[in-house]
């Protein structure tokens, strides 16, 4: 049986330490130094030197027993939940014949409607999935706990909830794969009470044996043996966006986006509201910029994919306005340094391709893949208008595949020998019976090892076309 090995940078300027024995992640090494450490090795169920292969899931953490507020006080039927859906649906341009929605469930001794979680049939089908390939390890991709974070006004305990919300629903692959880490991010709903909530659950992550998600938030790590490896990037982008000026823009009927100040002038443009807790301290959000391109910028790792909650492009209609304002944060970096980026945010599946010919002109290097897979409780839509206008409007963005309305995954293998990225995508049946149904593959070419040489050359920072709005 090969060994894997893995090191792993805490970016935190202050960390504790996990205790020794039961409370220290198996077989892994925390630095407080500025440069990896070198860990003891970790098995690999009959692995292969040349690949490296893992689950990506995201926004997992519903469950209809911690619902909404909103959801008790203006309770809905379940015919009443879907015509309310189906007329949110139709006033945003969409199409009747594309019109779906989650299964619904009751609370308990009410005719009182929500949504159901796909939260438990996922992690059901992520184990059955590595009864057939290797999983040596997964990512969690932000909105581990619904819908308010921890330290939530409800009451409950948080203890509970975070064990209810994040571990419960992953323990079929936790015990499928005895060795399996799940390195998390935070995404918004995460950051919804307070800081207080958001360092809860970072103090609960420092807990498990099994999954990880340091202090501050955003870290790195490495994972192969030196010179078929990946350094993987995480970061908090719901720090990153609160720090920026957000107007939520609403589509015209065809689907197409308009000017932002246009809608302002409208009046039909909305602020997008940040409490105060989550507006950055001391420059937060800048360093975590600075952090992640230098460390891009410094890597020695064959692979570079970074991966956070937001989306840069998506399709599902409602959060392209925060895609403006990350793409505008992190695209030159992750164009010039990185092969990849992975997110959630949006509940369905999807997979896009950005050229970067925005900063380096066209055909002149390997596609980024952006993967979306958010699917992991909660299920939502697409946008086809969307679609037919961003293809249009935007040369570089490329949409590949996507799948709504369902609960799913991804598998990702890096392969050293062919240098590829693989995705493929799977989904779970509304039924919940936790059945795996493969979906879609692809594969991408390694591109960092050619971005790198490239220079950035000028370029607007409005990543909206402004010419395809005129």
């Amino acid at each position: 049986m090969k060994m894997r090995y893995m090191s792993i940078l805490y970016s935190a300027s202050i960390l504790v330490l996990l205790a020794a024995c039961a409370g220290t992640k198996k077989d892994e090494v925390v630095s407080l130094d500025t440069a990896p450490v070198d860990a003891a090795p970790i098995a690999s169920k009959g692995a292969d030197s040349s690949t490296i292969k893992f689950i990506a899931f995201g926004d997992g953490g519903y469950n209809p027993s911690y619902p909404k507020t909103k959801h008790l006080k203006n309770a809905l039927t379940k015919e009443q939940f879907i015509e309310g859906e189906r007329k949110d649906w139709l006033e945003e341009g969409r199409s009747e014949a594309e019109f779906s929605h989650s299964p619904l469930v009751l609370f308990p001794g009410t005719n009182i409607a929500t949504e159901a979680s796909g939260a438990h049939p996922v992690g059901t089908a992520m184990a059955a999935y590595c009864k057939t390939d290797e999983c040596e390890f997964a990512i969690q991709l932000g909105d581990n706990i619904y819908p308010n974070g921890a330290d939530d006004s409800d009451g409950r305990d948080d203890q509970q909830r975070m064990n209810d919300l994040i571990l419960d629903p992953i323990k079929p692959l936790l015990a499928e794969e005895p060795e399996l880490i799940v390195y998390s991010a935070l995404g918004n709903h995460d950051w919804k009470s307070s800081r207080k909530g958001v360092a809860l659950q970072l103090d609960w992550m420092e807990t498990q044996p099994r999954l990880t998600l340091p202090k501050p938030g955003y870290y790195n790590y490495t994972i192969g043996e030196a010179g078929n490896d990946i350094e993987f990037f995480v970061l908090d982008t719901n720090l990153l966006l609160t720090g920026q000026t957000i107007y939520e823009v609403p589509l015209l009927k065809d689907g197409s986006e308009q000017p932002d100040q246009a809608a302002i002038d409208a009046g039909t443009a909305e602020l997008e509201e940040v409490e105060p807790h989550e507006v950055p301290l001391n420059g937060e959000d800048i360093k975590q910029l600075e952090w992640l391109k230098d460390g891009l910028k410094n890597s020695t790792a064959k692979w570079k994919l970074v991966y956070g909650h937001h989306i840069l492009w998506s399709v599902g209609g409602s959060k392209y306005d925060e895609g403006h304002v990350l793409r505008r944060l992190i695209m030159p970096t992750l164009c010039k340094y990185s092969d990849g980026y992975i997110a959630g945010h949006e509940h369905d599946l999807e997979l896009m391709t950005d050229t970067c010919e925005k900063y380096f002109g066209k055909g002149n290097v390997n596609k980024l893949p952006l993967i979306i897979t958010g699917a992991a409780s909660k299920m939502r839509g697409h946008h086809s208008g969307l679609v037919r206008y961003q293809e249009k409007a935007y040369p570089q963005f490329d949409l590949l595949w996507n799948k709504s309305f369902v609960w799913g995954f991804a598998h990702i293998t890096v392969d050293n020998k062919a240098d590829s990225l693989a995705v493929k995508f799977f989904t779970t049946p509304n039924d919940r019976s936790g059945e795996l149904v493969p979906e879609a593959e692809f594969s991408f070419p390694r591109r960092s090892h050619q971005s790198v040489k490239l220079d950035i050359i000028d370029y607007n920072v409005d990543e909206k076309n402004v010419d395809a709005l005129k």
